[in-house]
């Protein structure tokens, strides 16, 4: 159980919390609703994922979302889904976690990643990180779990560290920055929406341990409990962590501060302190993007297989025996939106690209309860309201992102895209179609 517990906050914790409180605290008023949003998310996103364990336990193959949603709602919001991933989700994924990489890298080097000309070989050095990883999973590099644990050890570390020094030695001299409150001027649902889907991207990560939930011993017994502690555990560190950011800043500090844990670190132990937490921010986000170059790159590999894709993405390497053609296709992309966008920019796409999906996997539990011979080793407690609420969640997200002027463009042009995928799917189906006779 706990093994599965690591896998869920390992993949969860990743350059989110080092690098979006600034966006974020840019958005709200106050302390009180910076705390909220983050509980807000965390409640979001454990309802999602208590609804995921029961599909999971249904459907315990590789492929995670993309099988879940072919067994429930068809090939067509399958083929959707993938081609968001290979489009926009992937690739938005690995420039924002490369950007971070990028930042934190220059930080150490005693560059302000922030002005001229470091501002803009942030996106050269990601655009490197990327291809670097892509490398590493192409020639089937054999230390991905030593990776993985290590670098669940240096962010995990990284964040305790910050957290007690600055509750220990940052709050006595402060006092905290957490009143008023919240500032003259009421919050309004706009703004807190907006904020909530950069909240949701630091939570991304809570569906990867479905991805193995047929794997975890006992699973009636223990899935749930895996889901329910790792999500409490996330919440409670997020939480932790931005106190700990109040303790030492103001909201305004915040706001203009990307590396906010470097800049705390900064204010706590001085350059030493940065340097020790932009190394571990470093290796964390590296071990983040070396994940998503493998994952995602799975994630296109099997839908070639299924026949839902271009038949070349399966090819497998000869000599390496890895997924080749998938792993820099989906490099290629990250390194082209790396280039051209900001880590705000591309945080968002991923999320307003992703949610749909995650809310049709979720929704996928109310057609497979009607199906005769359906006994998943467990269920979501509080059906059919836990997993509505996700639902629900994810539709007020949309819409108010939709509604927003700050944010309409955008996120119409990311359903565009993916709406773009139907004559794509009967393209290439009229053509699979073609082939067999």
């Amino acid at each position: 159980m706990w093994s599965a517990v690591a896998v869920l906050v390992g993949s969860t914790i990743g350059s989110g919390i080092f690098r979006s409180p600034a966006g974020i605290a840019d958005k709200l008023p106050g302390p009180l609703p910076l705390l909220a949003i983050w509980l807000t998310g965390g409640i979001f996103v454990l309802c999602g994922a208590l609804t995921l364990a029961e599909v999971a336990g249904a459907f315990p193959r590789t492929g995670g979302v993309y099988v879940f949603i072919r067994e429930s709602w068809g090939r067509l919001p399958a083929f959707l889904f993938g081609w968001s991933e290979l489009v926009i989700i992937r690739a938005s994924a690995l420039g924002a976690i490369a950007t971070t990489f990028s930042e934190y890298f220059l930080r150490v080097l005693g560059h302000d990643p922030r002005v001229e000309p470091y501002a803009t070989y942030v996106h050269y050095v990601a655009a490197v990180a990327i291809v670097a990883t892509a490398t590493f999973n192409y020639v089937g590099v054999r230390w991905g779990s030593l990776v993985q644990n290590l670098t669940t050890l240096a962010k995990t570390g990284a964040l305790l560290l910050i957290i007690i020094l600055a509750l220990v030695i940052g709050l006595p001299q402060t006092g905290g920055h957490f009143s008023p409150a919240i500032p003259a001027g009421s919050i309004s649902a706009g703004p807190f929406g907006l904020a909530l889907v950069s909240v949701l991207w630091v939570y991304d990560g809570w569906g990867d341990v479905s991805f193995v939930g047929g794997e975890v011993k006992d699973p009636e017994r223990n899935l749930p409990r895996v889901l329910i502690f790792g999500t409490l555990i996330i919440i409670a560190l997020y939480l932790l962590a931005n106190l700990a950011y109040l303790a030492v800043l103001p909201v305004d500090q915040i706001r203009q501060s990307k590396l906010v844990a470097a800049d705390v670190a900064d204010k706590l132990m001085g350059a030493a302190g940065v340097v020790f937490v932009s190394v571990a921010v470093m290796i964390s986000t590296f071990g983040t993007l070396n994940g998503s170059v493998m994952t995602g790159s799975r994630i296109l590999f099997t839908m070639a297989a299924d026949g839902l894709l271009f038949r070349p993405v399966a090819t497998v390497d000869r000599r390496f025996q890895t997924p080749s053609v998938a792993i820099w296709l989906s490099a290629t992309l990250g390194v082209i939106f790396v280039l051209a966008g900001t880590f705000e920019r591309l945080a968002d796409a991923f999320v307003i690209a992703i949610v749909p999906f995650y809310a049709l996997a979720v929704a996928a539990v109310f057609i497979l309860r009607r199906r005769p011979g359906y006994h998943p080793p467990f269920r979501v407690p509080g059906y059919p309201v836990v997993p509505a609420i996700f639902i629900v969640a994810t539709v007020l997200l949309l819409g108010n992102a939709i509604v927003d002027p700050s944010s309409r463009l955008g996120t119409l042009g990311v359903l565009g895209v993916i709406l773009l995928g139907i004559p794509i799917f009967f393209l290439t189906k009229s053509r699979r179609t073609a082939s067999d006779s």
